[in-house]
């Protein structure tokens, strides 16, 4: 085995601490610590093991460009918001929420007082820690991400996105309000850790940076960022501390592409969930801490897996409770 793939003894991933308690000043019953690992994923047991990964299932507050596929399976969740993230806890098994902001995506967007209302309905309706994202238009990035820091603070979300070229509101907000955030950058290590440098510059505390290499869909570049993501965590396993973060990744192109597009109506949910589950799945060997899927019948797939790969790795109470308030 290379050098590459023998980690320096004691070099780890930073631990990123998500969601806050009533005695935080939040309002979760239940947060998350992700990272800690001193190995590969899945290899390890005990402390070198680090948090167990996370699930996340992620919901929109405008369903004009979501997956029909998604919107068929959920029905008249996707009219409400709050009932929509509730029933991602209670009814579809996932560990987190990613709320995201699609309205913000349309032409002309104005309406920055429903931003933070709505975070205040999820807020309202969940238990666990969020992840929110927000603006990819950097015209109205510094309101939209205010309203949404804002509306969250004391609950220690995770912010997104950073990037190189608009990651400064991010970063402001996340300051502001007691926010952790995702940092992403097109699948290239030199480009995650400059972006990490980036947002150290603007006192943005380490260990309140989770680095998403951006994930493609299989078939359609995943091999690529699965590269990317071990090359990220074996240089930060030597040592490299502007690379030693958790991961974050979200393969949302995956129910996009042509051949859950044109599925048979009868196993089209079969077809979605299925390309879906192995690109998250895969992520997770990859060395993901956190995966987002939007078909919520992915979470449970994803659930039966990671319980089999974590079998002896970690406790149970904390592969699937952890730090309850």
């Amino acid at each position: 085995m290379s050098e590459e793939h023998n980690p320096e003894p004691g070099n780890r991933i930073l631990e990123v601490r998500l969601g806050a308690t009533k005695a935080e000043g939040g309002t979760r019953e239940r947060v998350y610590t992700v990272g800690g690992a001193g190995t590969f994923p899945f290899l390890g047991a005990g402390p070198a093991a680090g948090h167990p990964p996370r699930i996340a299932l992620e919901i929109c507050d405008d369903t004009r460009t979501w997956s029909p596929i998604v919107l068929r399976e959920v029905g008249d969740l996707a009219e409400d918001t709050g009932a929509w993230a509730a029933a991602a806890e209670t009814t579809f098994g996932a560990d987190m929420v990613r709320l995201s902001f699609t309205s913000t995506r349309q032409r002309g967007f104005d309406d920055f007082a429903s931003l933070g209302t709505t975070v205040e309905e999820v807020i309202g309706a969940t238990k666990y820690p969020l992840i929110v994202e927000g603006s990819t238009e950097p015209a109205i990035d510094s309101e939209v991400y205010r309203r949404i820091g804002e509306a969250a603070e004391g609950e220690r979300v995770l912010l997104g996105t950073a990037e190189a070229d608009r990651y400064r509101s991010v970063a402001a907000s996340a300051l502001a309000y007691g926010h952790a955030v995702v940092a992403q950058t097109p699948i290239d290590i030199n480009l995650a850790k400059q972006l990490n440098i980036l947002l150290h510059e603007t006192a943005l505390p380490p260990e309140r940076i989770v680095i998403d290499p951006y994930t493609g869909t299989l078939g359609y570049g995943f091999e690529y960022s699965y590269s990317v993501m071990e090359r990220i965590r074996s240089v930060a396993l030597q040592g490299d501390a502007d690379l030693a973060r958790p991961m974050i990744s979200s393969a949302i192109d995956s129910l996009n592409v042509k051949e859950v597009r044109e599925a048979d109506p009868e196993t089209a949910d079969e077809v979605a969930i299925r390309w879906e589950f192995y690109a998250a799945f895969s992520a997770l060997i990859a060395g993901a801490e956190i995966v987002c899927v939007r078909h919520p019948g992915t979470v449970a797939l994803l659930r039966e897996a990671l319980r089999a790969l974590l079998e002896g790795s970690h406790p149970q109470e904390e592969a699937y409770g952890d730090e309850s308030a």
